[in-house]
């Protein structure tokens, strides 16, 4: 059963190292990480990138608003469930 953990971005930069630390220790393997930035001005698509990550989806271009970029990750999304998780949000422990 393969996971998509869908995350809206935007001039992140600053939070979103602790979600990609609490991703990269996720006891279960069989995921990917879809990441929509909408276009951020800051490093947020240069960390994502050199996160460690393996199977991740990152897109970043205009959008209408965080709706619009969770829309576009459910598109690209190929996991049997999705999981929704903000840039500044983390994983509680490792096994979720």
């Amino acid at each position: 059963m393969k996971i998509s953990i869908i995350t809206a971005t935007f001039n992140s930069e600053k939070y979103i190292g602790n979600l990609i630390e609490s991703i990269r220790f996720q006891s279960y393997g069989d995921y990917e990480w879809i990441v929509v930035d909408g276009l951020s001005s800051d490093n947020t698509i240069n960390i994502v990138e050199k996160s460690g990550i393996n199977n991740i989806q990152c897109v970043s271009e205009e959008d209408s608003g965080v709706y619009s970029a969770l829309n576009k990750g459910i598109k690209m999304a190929k996991g049997d469930y999705l999981y929704f998780i903000g840039s500044d949000d983390k994983f509680v422990d490792n096994n979720v």
